[in-house]
């Protein structure tokens, strides 16, 4: 629920630093398969964690390596506004055929359900589309880590001839023949339309796709009642197995790169479907050092059990496949079936709510928007 100020019953919390400390990335090799201990990892990875945030959250959450979503956010409702149109608005792309919300569903958490995501033309694109929700939190953006942040993500993607396959100049002209929403902009952005201004308008409303209160985040709260045995021994499992050491802090995830394949040799996953794309890479694609083969930027698991399929390839069908395959090549050992769907009880855990209803209520975006 976007709030432009909280009551004075309300505790306000900061959110935190928008690029933490990265741990560093430990290939494990054959030979050399030592890897961190999950306590290493976290030390690393909360080091430079706010210290007056975790003295301003309950007790429950200072001992956890999770934090919760904050409530409230301050945000120009104005341009909040702006921006959830434009987001919809298929003038931003070349042909007039997409739309961020093409791929961006709010009812699909935030995804759109597809292995690959759809290009200009309807033509699939080359990655799984991650979800918009929570991206405000991540460090980074893309699968690969391309995206610096929210505007330079957009603003390649609006140029990108797969994706939208615009430039900013027609983009302008289109929006400038629509003389109300001309007049609209221009009252909240006295410079009128611009590239800089219309991005502005579509990162502050990208900003305001945050999903707090999920149960698990009101379990950090104080509230041991909002989950239950199951979903509490699936947590315990989820940091027991070393899950914790990548998917952690507010996004439980998304906030540092990590080879995929940390036991074994990376990219046995990928050359085992049989068919792999540059994409497949990672940073690799874009670096072009050896040491960047296979390395991602690591997901967020917010809303997880809402964003099916996984993984930069979509090739994980449903969240069970993905923790099994997750627990053979990022931690080297089975995982029980019993085990499996204990995670995956935690995992539901993670689903918060938008605008005031649970995202997985079909009227919590689709109706709205």
């Amino acid at each position: 629920m976007i709030s432009q100020g909280a009551t004075a019953k309300t505790k306000r919390l900061p959110i935190l630093p928008a690029r933490p400390v990265r741990p560093r990335r430990r290939r494990c090799r054959a030979g050399n398969r030592r890897a961190l201990s999950v306590a290493d990892w976290l030390v690393r990875a909360l080091a430079g964690v706010n210290l007056a945030f975790l003295t301003a959250i309950p007790a429950v959450s200072a001992q956890e390596a999770i934090v919760p979503i904050p409530l409230h956010q301050d945000l120009d409702l104005r341009k909040v506004k702006l921006g959830a149109s434009l987001f919809r608005d298929p003038r931003l792309s070349h042909d007039n055929s997409n739309s961020c919300s093409t791929c961006h569903l709010l009812e699909r958490g935030g995804a759109d359900g597809l292995p690959l995501s759809a290009g200009l033309d309807g033509k699939p694109g080359m990655t799984n589309t991650p979800t918009v929700f929570n991206s405000a939190f991540n460090f980074r953006l893309n699968w690969d880590g391309r995206g610096a942040s929210l505007a330079t993500q957009l603003d390649a993607a609006i140029k990108d001839p797969t994706v939208m396959g615009a430039t900013w100049p027609e983009i302008i002209d289109k929006l400038k023949a629509d003389k109300r929403f001309s007049v609209e902009f221009t009252k909240v952005y006295p410079q009128g339309l611009t590239p800089d201004a219309t991005i502005d308008a579509l990162v502050t409303y990208e900003r305001s796709l945050t999903t707090p209160d999920a149960p698990f985040d009101r379990y950090l709260r104080g509230d041991v009642a909002a989950v239950d045995a199951d979903e509490l021994e699936g947590y315990r499992l989820f940091k027991a197995y070393g899950c914790i050491a990548c998917h952690q802090g507010m996004n439980v995830g998304g906030n540092m790169m990590q080879v995929f394949g940390v036991l074994g040799d990376p990219g046995d996953y990928f050359r085992g479907k049989g068919s792999t794309t540059p994409f497949d890479t990672g940073l690799y694609r874009l670096t072009g050092k050896e040491e960047d083969k296979f390395v991602f930027r690591v997901p967020s698991l917010r809303n997880v059990a809402l964003t099916a399929p996984y993984f930069n390839d979509g090739s994980a069908t449903t969240l069970p496949d993905a923790i099994r395959i997750m627990a053979k090549y990022q931690l080297g050992r089975p995982i029980s079936e019993r085990d499996v769907d204990l995670i995956v009880a935690f995992l539901q855990t993670l689903t918060g709510d938008y605008e005031g209803k649970p995202l997985d209520a079909p009227s919590a975006s689709a109706a709205a928007h």
